[in-house]
C-alpha cells in the first residue's frame, strides 16, 4: 500500500509529512497510514498537469495513440483483479463479490473509452452549412483542459474510472482527490499509471481531506474544470468555487429515489429488486430507491416479505464467505445513518425490521438491514439522504398519486416503476422527473449510457459518449474563401 502522492510522474512525500488512518471498517482497526496532502502538494499537482497539458504531447496525441494507454490500464486492472478488490473490502466494507464486481467494471469503463477515444480520429470535425456561400465553417472538438476531479468513498476506484477514463479518451490531464475514508486503490491507479509508462503529469493523485485538498483544488486558477461526486452540501462549495474562475463543473450529487410497485406485479420480484436497490454496497449508493411506493392492495404483504427475506441476510466482514451486508464505511457515516433511524422513531415512523447493531457483532460498523413504515410524507427520513441500508416503504392509491409523491423531492438522479402493464411502466416512466429510469429492476448501470440528474441531484452527465462529452471542448473555426474584398469600410 503507498504511503506517498503521485504527481508528475514520481512518487513524492507530501509537503508537510502528515498522514490519514485508514480503518477498516469491519474490525475499527487501523490498516495503514496514508499520505496526507495539503495545498502546496495541490499546487504541484496541478502545475504538472497543467504543464502536461500546455506542452506536453497528450493532448496532441490521437485518439488512437490515448487508447493504447487506456487498454494498458485496464489489463492492468484485470491483472490485480483480486488484490484491488481486497483492498476495496478492506477500506471500504463492502463484501468481496461486490468488491471484484466493481474492479471488473473499473477495466470495463478504461476499455470502453479507449473504443471512444479512437472514434474521435474517425470523426474529427463537422462541416457546418451556411447561408452565406462566401464563407465555409467547420466545427472541431478539442480536449478541455486541466481538470481537478473528486470522488468519493462508497465506490472508491469504480467512481474514480468514470472521471480518469474520459478525461484521459479526450486528452485531458487530470488531477484526483480520492476521498480519505478509501484513498487505497486510488493510489494503486498511479502504480498503474507507472508501470504502463504513462507520461509524466497526465494523471496526479494526492490523497488527503476536504478542507486541506479538495479546497484548494477547487480553488485552484489553473484547473479548467472541476469534476465532482458526493454530496449536496459539498457540491454547493464546489460549484461556488468554480464560480471564482468561470470554471466548468460538472456534478453527481445525492438522491432519494423512488421505486413504484404497482399490485400487479410478481410480490417476490418485487421483493428481491427492492431489496437489490437499498441493501446493495450497504445501502451507500447515490441512486438507491430508498422510497419504496407500493400500491395499496399489496403493501401488507410486500412489507412482510420485504421483512421475512431482510431477516435472513448474512451481515459480517466483506471477507466472510456468504457476506451480503458489510459494515457502513466509517463511524461518521454509521453514526448519521443511525441518528436518521432514531428520528424516524421519534417522529412516529414504525421500524419494521432492523434498526440495530446485528447481535454477535459486537465490533465494526455493523447495521442491520432496516424497514421503516408509517412515516409521514414530510419527514426527514422519507425527505433526505440516508446514505444506508434503510428502505422507507409508503402505500399510494393510484398512478396519479403514485406519480405525485414520486416527484416530491428535492432530488432527481433515479426512479423505479414496476408493473406487469408495460404500457402503464412505460408511462410512469417519463413521468417521473429523473435522469435515470429503471422498469421492472433497479439499479442496473451500464458504462454506455447516460448518468446524472435532475434538480438538486447534479449537472452533466457520467458514462457513455455523454462522460466524453463532459472534457471536450467545442470550437467553431469560420474561413471567408471569397477573392472579393469585404467591402464594409474600405471602398473600391
Amino acid at each position: 500500500m503507498q504511503d506517498r502522492l503521485y504527481i508528475d510522474g514520481a512518487w513524492v512525500r507530501p509537503e508537510k509529512g502528515g498522514t490519514l488512518d485508514v480503518i477498516d471498517p469491519a474490525t475499527e482497526q487501523v490498516i495503514h497510514k496514508a499520505p496526507a496532502g495539503t495545498s502546496g502538494d495541490i499546487d504541484k499537482a496541478v502545475k504538472a498537469a497543467r504543464y502536461a497539458f500546455d506542452s506536453g504531447p497528450w493532448p496532441k496525441f490521437t485518439g488512437t495513440e490515448r487508447a493504447v494507454y487506456l487498454r494498458a490500464i485496464a489489463a492492468k486492472v484485470t491483472e490485480k483483479r483480486e488484490f484491488l478488490a481486497r483492498l476495496e473490502v478492506a477500506d471500504n466494507g463492502k463484501p468481496l463479490p461486490e468488491a471484484l464486481w466493481d474492479i471488473d467494471d473499473v477495466a470495463g469503463c478504461f476499455n470502453y473509452y479507449a473504443t471512444l477515444a479512437e472514434e474521435l480520429d474517425h470523426h474529427p470535425e463537422e462541416t457546418i452549412p451556411l447561408s452565406e456561400p462566401r464563407f465555409s465553417s467547420r466545427v472541431v472538438r478539442e480536449p478541455l483542459g486541466v481538470v481537478g476531479a473528486i470522488t468519493p468513498w462508497n465506490y472508491p476506484l469504480l467512481m474514480v474510472s468514470w472521471k480518469v477514463a474520459p478525461a484521459l479518451a479526450a486528452g485531458c490531464t487530470m488531477v484526483l482527490k480520492p476521498s480519505e475514508l478509501t484513498p487505497l486503490t486510488a493510489l494503486e491507479l498511479g502504480v498503474i499509471a507507472e508501470e504502463i509508462c504513462l507520461p509524466a503529469g497526465v494523471l496526479n493523485i494526492v490523497t488527503g481531506t476536504g478542507m486541506q485538498a479538495g479546497e484548494p483544488l477547487t480553488e485552484h486558477p489553473l484547473v479548467d474544470k472541476l469534476a465532482f461526486t458526493g454530496s449536496v452540501s459539498t457540491g454547493r462549495k464546489v460549484m461556488m468555487a468554480g464560480a471564482q474562475d468561470i470554471k466548468t463543473v460538472s456534478l453527481e450529487l445525492g438522491g432519494k429515489s423512488p421505486f413504484v410497485i404497482f399490485a400487479d406485479s410478481d410480490i417476490e420480484k418485487a421483493v428481491e429488486w427492492i431489496m437489490f436497490g437499498i441493501f446493495w454496497n450497504q445501502g451507500q449508493v447515490c441512486s438507491a430507491t430508498s422510497r419504496v411506493l407500493v400500491e395499496a392492495g399489496i403493501y401488507d404483504a410486500v412489507v412482510s416479505r420485504l421483512c421475512e427475506e431482510a431477516a435472513k441476510i448474512k451481515i459480517g466482514n466483506g471477507m466472510e464467505d456468504g457476506t451480503l451486508l458489510g459494515p457502513i464505511v466509517s463511524k461518521g457515516q454509521y453514526d448519521k445513518i443511525t441518528s436518521a433511524i432514531d428520528r424516524a422513531r421519534i417522529d412516529g415512523a414504525t421500524v419494521a425490521y432492523g434498526g440495530s447493531r446485528p447481535a454477535g457483532l459486537n465490533s465494526g460498523y455493523f447495521l442491520e438491514p432496516t424497514v421503516l413504515t408509517g412515516m409521514s410524507e414530510d419527514s426527514y427520513v422519507w425527505k433526505e439522504e440516508i446514505f444506508g441500508p434503510v428502505v422507507c416503504v409508503k402505500p399510494f392509491k393510484d398512478e396519479d398519486d403514485a406519480i405525485r409523491m414520486a416527484n416530491d423531492s428535492r432530488f432527481g438522479l433515479a426512479a423505479a416503476v414496476m408493473s406487469k402493464d408495460v404500457i402503464r411502466a412505460e408511462r410512469v416512466a417519463e413521468a417521473f422527473r429523473a435522469g435515470i429510469v429503471w422498469v421492472n429492476c433497479s439499479q442496473p448501470t451500464f458504462v454506455e449510457a447516460p448518468w446524472g440528474g435532475y434538480k438538486q441531484s447534479g449537472i452533466g452527465r457520467e458514462l457513455g459518449h455523454w462522460g466524453l462529452s463532459n472534457y471536450l471542448e467545442t470550437k467553431q473555426i469560420t474561413r471567408f474563401n471569397s477573392d472579393e474584398p469585404w467591402g464594409w469600410y474600405l471602398k473600391q
